[in-house]
């Protein structure tokens, strides 16, 4: 039953570890010599025009759900894909649950495409 996990486990670990280490390394590596420059807002080589505190349109909100939508599907698609293709080399007994789980993401997931697409957010303008 846990080896069907295993390379989940592997993978999990690896990220974890790769994460870690660049947050470590980077502390390392850097120099800190904090000025009066490099502390002042910046946006795009020019200073902040306005208030931060401006609304959004509901256009750039429905931007951001496509990107997750996309990014949650994404994430979630490669442990799942690493844990079925072992598990189905053995043939093992939580192959057939693993699909219909996700089958059952991935049709959460196409209610929201369509949520999105009705919406307009997939058209250019």
């Amino acid at each position: 039953m846990l080896q069907a996990y295993i390379p989940f486990l592997i993978l999990l670990g690896l990220a974890a570890l790769n994460a870690a280490g660049f947050v470590v390394i980077s502390h390392l590596i850097t120099r800190r010599r904090p000025t009066a420059v490099k502390d002042a807002p910046y946006e795009s080589g020019m200073p902040p025009l306005g208030s931060a505190h401006e609304r959004f349109s509901v256009k750039f909100y429905l931007v951001a759900m496509l990107f997750i939508v996309f990014d949650v599907e994404t994430v979630f698609l490669i442990p799942w894909g690493a844990i079925f293709l072992g598990s189905a080399g053995g043939g093992g007994p939580g192959t057939g649950f693993l699909l219909v789980e996700m089958l059952v993401f991935l049709g959460i997931l196409a209610v929201g495409y369509i949520y999105l697409w009705k919406r307009g957010a997939l058209q250019w303008d």
